[in-house]
Formats: structure tokens, C-alpha cells, sequence
């Protein structure tokens, strides 16, 4: 190809967006554009196509563009739409930057007049494959905890119908089974339901005034019993003055009320729950001023490989412990959202054996976006 050829071709493909290749006749790189470079690094012109992407099938479709009267002709994917006619479409993983990346790629001829050879168009679909797993994670997750006390209360009814119809005694413990298996039921879809909401409204940023102080009070007087039950007692510090910043009073009283009631859940052992509130001159994160609130405890504490962790939809760091005290796994993921909402930050700090520490920042102005 002539010197005026590559360049025509180097300006048209500098101003794309997406990552384009193009390859001579004999499969030789001759043109990349800045993304492509980005993807796979500058050094890319004048060499073979195949030690810039390695992957098979990309290698063959290429091979039959440039001569499909030597070469057999890719199978299409079905699940992509039909190119041009001497074009193929494929989607693949290739190793680029470090890191594997599932694209969607398009590799066409290119007009006689310009001596011939291949463009290959790569877009980046690395984050639509990740929502998509995180979809099929999602629900199975959900199918796996309906099945379970689905499975249980089937089998106790026919076990009532059956065997245990005339056992009275039988009966009422079957039945204050299948009530606690129809409760965690319906927590869990309350749980989805408000998960839903939450991220329905992530991007809405709530202006409503309230009076932080004041909300946590009443959050623990609320919690106040089930520590006692539990043997707890519950200190708090810093809620005495008012404080007024912008927020969502139901969701900002669901993400205290889950941080104290995981507390007393899991840290009963230590035998105190403190909740507090201080003041940020200035969270780098958040730009400005804000207010930290604290849920700490003193109780078993979480193995520091889980903290990452705790925060996606269903992870549990004990499961059985987590069912059996009526837990869905999704308590600290709506609390996450929530928290991004108000434009705050989740802090989890804690170590095995002493205890846990559960801290909310949130924006003392609007001044974010």
C-alpha cells in the first residue's frame, strides 16, 4: 500500500473511538488507531497480525477475509447481528493490557483501491459479560433461597397429610416450622423489593433536611428491646445536639436499624453495641464536610478475607448462622446502595476475636453532585 494510502487510512481511524486494526494483504499490521495502542500497546505496525492477537478464531476470520477462496469460512454466531457481505462477526476473550477482555469483534475487507487487506473493530464487552453473570449469579442465588424453605414446608405437608395427621404433637412443631420457613420467605422478598427501590433511585439524590441526631435516637429506642433480649445494652455518644443535612429519613433509618440489629445478631457475645456520631471537617471522598456515624460491637469479629466481601448481594461468612437467625444476605448490599445514594461512604473495619466496626459518612451539604 502507498505512503498516501496509510495515511488517509492512520486520519480516519485517529478520531474512532473504538479499537481498529488494519492488516495488509498478507496479514501484516499497517495501521492502529490511539485505542488500539491503548489496548494493546505502540509498538503494533509492521508486524504479523497473529503476534498481536492470539486467539484462534479472530487469526482464521482475518485469514478468510484477506483470501476466502483458500481458507474455510467462520461459522457466524447466531447471537450476533449478519455483516456485510465478506465480513465476519465473532465474539471472543483476548489477552490485552494484562487483562482478559471480551469483545465483540468485526473483521472486514478493505477496498480494492486500497490494495486490499482487513480492518478488525474491536468493542470492549468485558462489563456487559459482567452484568450479565451478575444477572444469572443473582438468580440463582434468589431460586436457591426460595428453594430451600420451599422444599422443607412441601415435605412437612405431606408428612401432615401423611404420616402425622392424627400426631398432634407433630403437628404443631411442623407448623411452627413452616411458619418460620414462610417468615424468612417473606423477608427475602421484602429484602428484593427494597433492593429494588433503592437502585431505582440510586441516582436521585435525596434534598430533604433531617435531623440526623434525632433519627438515630429513635432508631435505638426502636432496637432498645431485642438487645435486651439478647443481652445486650446499647451506648451511645455524640446524638445529643441537633444536626440538620440532606437525606432520605426511611432509608437512612433501614441502613441503621440493619447495621445495629447485625450488631447485636453477631456481636451478643461481647455484651455492648455502641452507636456514635462525629463530625468530618473534611472526607477527601466526599469533597467536604461530613458526619460519620459508628455501629461497633464486641463480639466475634469477621475474618479480614471476608470484609471485601460483605457487602455483595447473598455472601454470607457463616451461612448456617445467617439462615438460622432469620438473615437474607442481602442486608449490607441495601445498605451499600443506600449509602451511595446519599453520596456517602461504607467504612468496615474489623478483626477476628475483637469485635467489629461499622462506619456511615454522609455529606454534611449538597454541595456534591
Amino acid at each position: 500500500m502507498t505512503r498516501e494510502g496509510l495515511r488517509r487510512i492512520a486520519g480516519l481511524l485517529d478520531g474512532v473511538p473504538v479499537p481498529v486494526l488494519v492488516v495488509d494483504a498478507g496479514a501484516r499490521m499497517i495501521a492502529a488507531n490511539p485505542a488500539a495502542e491503548a489496548l494493546f500497546g505502540d509498538d503494533l505496525l509492521n508486524r504479523p497480525f497473529v503476534t498481536v492477537v492470539r486467539h484462534p478464531a479472530v487469526v482464521e476470520a482475518v485469514e478468510w477475509v484477506l483470501a476466502p477462496d483458500r481458507h474455510p469460512e467462520p461459522v457466524p454466531d447466531p447471537g450476533l447481528p449478519i455483516p456485510a457481505e465478506g465480513a465476519v462477526r465473532l465474539r471472543a476473550v483476548i489477552g490485552a493490557d494484562g487483562r482478559d477482555v471480551a469483545a465483540e469483534i468485526t473483521v472486514s475487507p478493505l477496498p480494492a483501491m486500497l490494495d486490499g487487506g482487513a480492518m478488525i473493530v474491536l468493542q470492549d464487552r468485558t462489563a456487559d459479560e459482567q452484568a450479565e453473570q451478575m444477572r444469572r449469579d443473582f438468580v440463582a442465588n434468589v431460586s436457591h433461597e426460595l428453594r430451600t424453605p420451599l422444599t422443607a414446608m412441601t415435605g412437612f405437608i405431606e408428612t401432615l397429610r401423611g404420616p402425622a395427621r392424627d400426631d398432634a404433637a407433630a403437628r404443631d412443631r411442623f407448623l411452627d416450622i413452616m411458619e418460620r420457613e414462610a417468615g424468612r420467605m417473606n423477608r427475602l422478598i421484602q429484602d428484593l423489593l427494597s433492593l429494588s427501590r433503592v437502585q431505582s433511585e440510586e441516582r436521585r439524590r435525596p434534598s430533604t433536611l433531617l435531623d440526623l441526631p434525632l433519627l438515630l435516637r429513635g432508631v435505638v429506642a426502636t432496637m432498645a428491646p431485642q438487645a435486651e433480649a439478647a443481652g445486650l445494652r446499647i451506648e451511645t455518644e455524640g446524638l445529643e445536639e441537633r444536626q440538620r443535612l440532606p437525606g432520605d429519613p426511611d432509608q437512612l433509618v433501614q441502613v441503621f436499624q440493619n447495621l445495629i440489629e447485625n450488631a447485636i445478631k453477631y456481636g451478643a457475645s461481647g455484651g455492648l453495641v455502641r452507636v456514635g456520631m462525629r463530625r468530618i471537617d473534611h472526607e477527601p471522598l466526599l469533597r467536604g464536610p461530613g458526619w460519620a456515624v459508628h455501629v461497633e460491637d464486641r463480639g466475634e469479629g469477621i475474618d479480614e478475607m471476608h470484609l471485601p466481601r460483605l457487602t455483595e448481594r447473598f455472601y454470607r461468612v457463616d451461612t448456617h448462622r445467617s439462615r438460622a437467625q432469620g438473615g437474607t444476605g442481602l442486608g449490607l448490599a441495601i445498605v451499600k446502595h443506600i449509602v451511595n445514594r446519599h453520596r456517602g461512604r461504607l467504612k468496615i473495619e474489623s478483626r477476628k476475636g475483637q469485635g467489629s466496626r461499622f462506619t456511615v459518612i454522609l455529606p454534611e451539604t449538597l454541595s456534591r453532585g
